[in-house]
């Protein structure tokens, strides 16, 4: 797989399928390893590093999971293949701030990315469509023993598997999903169940992580601690807390479409005519027209969009895959005009 061959396809956690994939688009599991030989990444020198990514190298090549995997250097790639990267969710944005040393690993569908030196020697990514939290923590655990067989991982007899952030020691599991959650946005509902989740020790995050805003009514839910909890808990604890939003999320459609229906049906006709029209639209604002649209197609109220062109389409208008399309750099003006004449070729068709 080439780099130009990962960007013409469209990513397995987007097409719309599993359990719930109206309201819940994706499940996430990553896990945080240190390879017990080395210091962690910010105390490693340049040297040791380098040794990390060797040693790695020569673990995934003896693994199935990653035939016909993609292995990219980070300091290798442009400023746009970065960020792409980061807008497919296969990188963070802590991964690109320093890139020498740094490498990731993608698998042939993008289920599996693995970025080596970030945090941590090794942050194990596992994401699928859906609300399939079980399913995707059993893929992550058969690649984590694979990899352990060829890696010795840092490990405490009484802690657990050790990191670089107290709060990840233990299993190094953070499980995640990504949940679309407009029905609960427009009843002011959604920052109660923010603060009730914390309670619980779970977390809310914007569309692309940590420090990021609910553009498009997207919400990342995730654990935030793994110390004295097992990974069965971890998934089984993010797994109850997501039905009951999943729950709530669709009383809320419910309530809204019979109590409101021609207001919510005047904004979604609003919203699809506005993207059809627009000839210049910012990546906020289309995310959240796309969000109602998105809402409507679930409701029947739009009739013939698939999911998951919708769901590609959150992606495709980021800033980077504009500018790849393209093949070259935009300004912000520019990349309003091509993100606007982009979504209404996908709605005019």
């Amino acid at each position: 797989m080439t780099l130009d061959e990962l960007w013409s396809r469209t990513g397995e956690w987007l097409k719309g399928t599993g359990p719930n994939p109206d309201i819940v688009m994706s499940s996430r599991v990553r896990l945080a390893r240190n390879l017990a030989k080395y210091p962690f990444p910010h105390w490693a020198s340049a040297e040791q590093l380098e040794g990390v990514i060797s040693d790695f190298e020569g673990a995934y090549k003896k693994a199935d999971y990653f035939k016909g995997a993609l292995f990219l250097r980070i300091d290798a790639l442009d400023s746009i293949e970065k960020q792409m990267l980061i807008e497919r969710h296969l990188i963070s944005r802590e991964h690109i701030a320093n890139s020498e040393h740094k490498a990731v690993l993608i698998s042939e569908r993008e289920i599996i990315s693995i970025m080596v030196n970030e945090e941590d020697h090794l942050r194990i990514q596992v994401l699928q469509s859906g609300l399939n939290l079980h399913d995707t923590w059993k893929l992550a655990d058969k690649i984590d023993e694979e990899l352990e067989q060829n890696l010795e991982f840092a490990v405490s007899s009484d802690l657990g598997y050790l990191t670089c952030c107290p709060t990840n020691v233990g299993t190094g599991l953070r499980a995640s999903c990504m949940a679309h959650l407009p029905a609960l946005v427009m009843t002011k509902q959604a920052g109660r169940i923010i603060q009730a989740i914390s309670k619980l020790g779970m977390t809310a995050r914007g569309l692309f992580g940590e420090g990021t805003e609910a553009y498009g009514n997207f919400f990342q839910i995730s654990n935030q601690v793994t110390l004295g909890r097992s990974e069965e808990d971890i998934v089984d604890n993010l797994e109850r807390i997501m039905k009951q939003i999943i729950e709530q999320e669709n009383t809320a459609r419910n309530s809204v479409f019979a109590n409101q229906r021609l207001l919510l049906e005047d904004r979604i006709s609003r919203s699809l005519a506005e993207l059809k029209s627009a000839k210049l639209i910012s990546s906020e604002e289309a995310l959240n027209l796309l969000s109602v649209v998105r809402l409507g197609a679930d409701l029947g109220v739009i009739k013939g969009l698939d999911r998951n062109v919708l769901n590609d389409l959150f992606i495709q208008i980021q800033p980077a895959h504009l500018q790849k399309k393209e093949g070259k750099r935009l300004s912000a003006e520019e990349r309003d005009a091509v993100r606007a004449e982009f979504i209404s070729r996908k709605f005019n068709i």
